[in-house]
């Protein structure tokens, strides 16, 4: 390489030596300080309103895609934030950890604006996308939310789908959870299967409330106190007294979120009525005691 430089530095001193004193308009003589400035490195920073065709827990710049969200995607990017303060300054928080909690209420505040409505009542899930190890080395402070449509209550996993859900929970959303006829194994139950409220079932949606600040150990001991939160709901939804005799008019199934997602800050408990004496043919909603008779 130094041969050639030299080379090179040879033949451009004869040509000047050609060209005598003829310069070019506007030169200088100096071919060093002609040259632009490169510009600064960019950081990589994923983009919101976009959808995407996979989804995954790191994002890595060399195969970020997005695609048109009228095209089929397993996921919408609702919004993109930044870790401040302690999060920032410390290692990268890791899925399934406190140090997330943040993030994931910004995402879920986020998600509720976009969505119209809260994302636990309908078949949807929010994830938390982060950048790579080497990408937060390097000084990137960013997470992505994403929101995905899934097959059931019982399977969370993304499925594709054609369309955003902007404004989705506004109105009869097909997304919403309504009635469901479950299906058990002995006493235990082993899936939740949808059908039509005017269908024979066992069971309906009625509403989510947000446990109070506990680890999940503790909330996997206290599932007679999950179980009086969701009664509670019941009444409401049914219309019926909140007293001793609930019980004789309903029981409940309930839904906690995974515990990766209780770790994050996750504390939306989505509650069903459970009737196991009789079909239903319709919905309960506002029936009142006569809609929901004691047995």
């Amino acid at each position: 390489m130094r041969r050639w430089l030299t080379a090179l530095a040879l033949a451009g001193t004869a040509t000047l030596l050609l060209t005598a004193c003829v310069r070019p308009g506007g030169a200088d003589g100096d071919l060093v300080d002609d040259w632009p400035a490169l510009a600064a490195p960019q950081m990589f920073v994923p983009v919101t309103d976009v959808c995407l065709p996979r989804t995954t827990a790191v994002v890595q710049a060399a195969t970020y895609e997005t695609v048109d969200c009228a095209r089929s995607h397993l996921a919408e990017t609702v919004h993109v934030g930044f870790f401040t303060g302690p999060e920032a300054a410390g290692p990268r928080p890791e899925p399934g950890t406190p140090t997330l909690r943040g993030a994931r209420a910004e995402c879920d505040q986020r998600a509720r604006l976009l969505l119209g409505g809260d994302w636990h009542t309908a078949r949807l899930t929010l994830t938390i996308a982060l950048p790579s190890g080497p990408a937060w080395k390097g000084g990137a402070r960013w997470f992505r939310c994403d929101l995905s449509e899934t097959d059931s209550i019982d399977n969370t996993r993304p499925v594709n789908r054609t369309g955003s859900l902007r404004g989705a929970m506004i109105g009869d959303s097909p997304l919403l959870h309504r009635c469901f006829d479950p299906k058990l194994i002995g006493e235990n139950l082993n899936y939740m299967a949808p059908v039509l409220c005017t269908e024979p079932h066992r069971a309906e949606f009625v509403g989510v409330y947000l446990e109070r600040d506990m680890s999940w150990e503790e909330f996997t001991r206290s599932a007679a106190q999950a179980h009086r939160r969701c009664m509670t709901l019941i009444a409401a939804f049914a219309d019926v007294p909140d007293n001793r005799e609930l019980p004789y008019r309903a029981g409940s199934i309930f839904y906690p979120p995974s515990q990766r997602e209780w770790e994050e800050g996750d504390r939306g408990v989505r509650c069903f009525l459970w009737s196991d004496d009789r079909k239903l043919t319709r919905s309960v909603r506002g029936v009142g005691p006569k809609g929901l008779p004691i047995t």
